[in-house]
């Protein structure tokens, strides 16, 4: 691998910008999204930045199950993403379906539309298992998969 190639996938592995979604939950996984970016557990120090446009960001986080409503919008906020692109789903109503399971304007998981790299199941999920599964995604990036 060229020395240009090993720089640049350190540099994207160390600064990875995130764009948070929520596709319709309860907003108890997006309370603890936000405390990923208090000083208490400063995900900065790892690199991690939310950004305010998808067009800019390489890690989209999923919060709550895919509706009818929001589907047309999780697509078009997907295809803006600048490829590499990674999917992480926070949340059990993300994984799984939930709590809204079944329910006449559900779909269902997030993993039946995009492709997911990484899940934090928890409901609410804890920032700790977030930041564990940041980590994870580094180690993938760093790997050389997708």
């Amino acid at each position: 691998m060229p020395l240009f190639a090993k720089l640049r996938k350190w540099a994207f592995k160390r600064s990875l910008w995130v764009f948070h979604l929520n596709t319709g939950s309860c907003n108890g996984c997006d309370i603890e999204i936000l405390d990923l970016f208090t000083p208490r557990y400063d995900v900065e120090r790892f690199g991690i930045k939310m950004v305010g446009s998808p067009r800019h960001a390489d890690v989209l986080v999923v919060t709550g199950p895919i509706t009818k409503k929001s589907l047309p919008r999780v697509l078009r906020v997907y295809e803006q993403m600048p490829d590499p692109k990674y999917v992480v789903v926070v949340g059990t109503c993300g994984s799984t379906g939930g709590l809204f399971q079944g329910s006449y304007n559900t779909m269902g998981s997030v993993d039946k539309v995009l492709p997911v790299d990484a899940y934090v199941i928890g409901c609410p999920a804890k920032p700790e298992a977030i930041i564990d599964a940041f980590t994870k995604l580094m180690e993938k990036i760093e790997r050389g998969r997708k």
